[in-house]
């Protein structure tokens, strides 16, 4: 797998769209940061730590719905492999004119776009949630 993070985002993406209460996804601590700001932003209702199949550490991700719709209308990979994307602290996109988050990888650690913001650090924009 070369981009576990993209990998995550269609997890979460896929299971959404069919309606499903959790996602399943392997852990890593990149992951369960990126899921500690989707759920302090209230896109998903949480996450915790088990064990899949094989005894390898995953990840199950609760996905929050609003009467029947998911809450996740968009989740859009920004930084790739082949393409990363570091943006300062005054560059950090607003997403859907402040509706949507940026999650945003700094020297501080992972956190949305106005946290970045409002810290004035900038960093590498991991993706876009809306």
């Amino acid at each position: 797998m070369n981009d576990p993070i993209a990998d995550m985002l269609t997890r979460i993406r896929n299971a959404s769209m069919r309606g499903k209460a959790t996602a399943e996804t392997p852990a890593s601590k990149l992951r369960g940061w990126v899921l500690d700001v989707l759920k302090d932003e209230g896109y998903i209702r949480g996450y915790e730590k088990t064990v899949d199949k094989n005894g390898h550490p995953a990840l199950s991700i609760e996905l929050k719905y609003y009467e029947g719709t998911p809450v996740i209308r968009e989740l859009k990979r920004v930084s790739k492999p082949g393409r990363r994307v570091y943006l300062g602290a005054d560059d950090i996109p607003v997403v859907r004119q402040g509706l949507g988050v940026s999650i945003v990888s700094t020297s501080k650690g992972v956190m949305s776009d106005a946290s970045a913001r409002s810290q004035n650090v900038g960093g590498e924009v991991i993706c876009t949630v809306f």
